[in-house]
């Protein structure tokens, strides 16, 4: 499955990678060489978790590269009024009849807790493309789903999201 990323995404997964390269590789080498000074290696806990450091940093950067090499670039314009990648829209929750605010993103820069949804989603398929006022059925499997309310949209788009971590 490739990962669906935005010009933006890529964008910012190249800062990142930028980042990791130049700046925290040159820190974790000099962790490594300063905890290896330490002396007998193996029973050098600093050693271990250098290297353990400089290592994690090394994959998250091969992942990263593999992610860009790998990903399908989707457009994240949409209609005046209709709900896009990156739009933040207010829902009408008809089931408890709560209202809750979302903001639709890429799936590697979903966070529900932080109030970001992946447009591969349910809630996200549901209402991506949809105008405000419009009733929509949020499939969650074949036997449930629910219904909600767009009640509004906010267009603009901030630079303030960050990646996902894995």
């Amino acid at each position: 499955m490739y990962d669906e990323l935005t010009k933006k995404d890529i964008e910012k997964i190249r800062e990142e990678i930028e980042y990791r390269k130049l700046v925290v590789r040159k820190e974790a080498i000099e962790a490594v060489k300063e905890a290896r000074a330490h002396g007998d290696l193996s029973e050098n806990f600093e050693y271990h978790a250098a290297k353990k450091d400089k290592n994690k940093n090394e994959s998250r950067i091969r992942y990263l590269e593999r992610m860009i090499k790998t990903a399908r670039i989707i457009s994240d314009d949409s209609g005046e009024d209709e709900v896009g990648i990156n739009n933040t829209v207010t829902l009408y929750m008809e089931d408890d009849g709560t209202t809750e605010t979302y903001k639709l993103v890429t799936t590697v820069r979903g966070n529900s807790v932080e109030g970001r949804i992946s447009i591969d989603s349910p809630l996200g398929k549901a209402v991506l493309g949809k105008k405000v006022g419009a009733r929509v059925y949020v499939a969650v499997n074949d036997s449930f789903g629910y219904y909600v309310v767009v009640q509004s949209m906010d267009k603009t788009t901030g630079d303030e999201d960050k990646l996902r971590s894995f």
